[in-house]
């Protein structure tokens, strides 16, 4: 009898409609009506709300999560429709967050939405983050990624990681306190250029949604407290090979912000300071010229000769290309270099301008001395001197 009017009161706390909906998962003896309930009170923090943060958003409302915060600064751009399916044709040209809250409240008008439509940043990250139980990271740029590493750290909050790229996907929590962090993985902040950004790489549409709907599952059983979080594990996914394996991730005592020995105390923009572990990259890093869209084109006009190179791949190329560029893809331009004449004004080029970065180095290596990236790659090439070729 106790037991059914325990029931029957933590019953009342929802109301007929709630029960209706939630009543599939209120069912299960993991969650019942004190785990819906949790789920009610619980607040969730989502920065980057595109590939990841949309499956992520859609399924956290589905679920009852009382109350989330959205980040993010970008407008909807028609490239983000085949992965960012919170968004739709007709939002294009619109601020994301707008639209993003407007999708999960016709999903369930009962979550409160909070919206920080800015750049995460140093200056920001602990005041936003604060307000939040779990922290969960949907960004796809290594300087936001140790921002929120660093500031859960620092606030002792679960950081619900998740990574995509072209068919692979990585998911883990990283609880500073409780397990490894991000800087437990990744001690050395990679370097600008070294590894392409989906939009640089490319990532097929459907992954994100796999492992945002892996991020949430995450989050719904740290708010249950139920199961095993991946708490000092990294969850690897092969979409190609169909294959999902474990990897065992071990606290660092010497990590800069959750060892022994702490060296970081404040937030700083990593951005502005990433750098490589190769000794004197840095000094070939220093030596590397860019060049604007408008400056190429006066050359490319004018009587110097100009060596220009497509570092993209094949297909890319076929979408469009400067007119006169030669084909290098990176993967192959160390070995194809030596059809190069060293002497030559060379200037490179990719999509966005990191695998062109990465091209300079390789160049810069091998004896290449006049050598530049144009900045902003082939996507500001289009928007500031020919916007006939197509953007991709």
């Amino acid at each position: 009898m106790l037991a059914k009017a325990v029931l029957s009161m933590s019953a009342c706390l929802f109301s007929k409609d709630e029960l209706r909906r939630y009543q599939r998962q209120i069912i299960l003896p993991e969650v019942g009506i004190p785990g819906q309930e949790r789920l009610r009170k619980s607040s969730v923090l989502i920065v980057g709300v595109g590939g990841l943060g949309s499956p992520l958003a859609m399924y956290l409302a589905a679920q009852g999560v009382g109350r989330m915060g959205l980040v993010d600064f970008d407008a909807v751009d028609i490239s983000n429709l085949h992965r960012q399916v919170i968004y739709g044709t007709a939002d294009v040209g619109l601020q994301k967050l707008e639209s993003a809250r407007e999708a999960i409240l016709q999903l369930n008008e009962d979550v409160k939405v909070d919206l920080y439509n800015s750049r995460l940043s140093s200056q920001n990250a602990l005041g936003i983050l604060r307000h939040y139980d779990i922290v969960v990271d949907g960004t796809d740029n290594f300087a936001a990624k140790y921002l929120i590493n660093d500031a859960c750290a620092l606030l002792g909050k679960p950081n619900v990681y998740g990574s995509v790229y072209g068919f692979e996907g990585q998911v883990s929590v990283f609880w500073a306190g409780r397990g490894p962090c991000y800087r437990c993985l990744y001690p050395e902040v990679a370097a600008r250029g070294m590894v392409p950004s989906c939009a640089e790489g490319g990532v097929l549409g459907v992954l994100p949604g796999v492992i945002g709907m892996l991020q949430a599952c995450e989050v719904v059983k740290l708010i249950l407290v139920q199961g095993e979080p991946l708490v000092g594990n990294l969850l690897l996914y092969d979409m190609l090979a169909a294959e999902f394996r474990k990897v065992v991730i071990s606290k660092d005592p010497n990590c800069a912000i959750c060892g022994d020995n702490p060296t970081i105390k404040v937030l700083s923009d990593i951005e502005q300071t990433a750098c490589m572990k190769e000794g004197d990259m840095n000094d070939v890093r220093s030596l590397v010229e860019m060049i604007s869209p408008e400056e190429l084109r006066d050359e490319l006009s004018g009587r110097e000769e100009i060596c220009l190179i497509d570092v993209r791949e094949p297909h890319e190329f076929d979408i469009c290309h400067i007119a006169g560029a030669q084909l290098m893809p990176l993967s192959e331009i160390e070995k194809l270099c030596s059809e190069l004449d060293s002497s030559a004004n060379i200037v490179v080029y990719c999509k966005g301008g990191k695998r062109g970065a990465k091209a300079v180095e390789i160049l810069f290596q091998s004896g290449f001395k006049k050598v530049r990236n144009l900045s902003g790659g082939i996507l500001q090439w289009i928007e500031a001197v020919d916007p006939s070729l197509e953007k991709y």
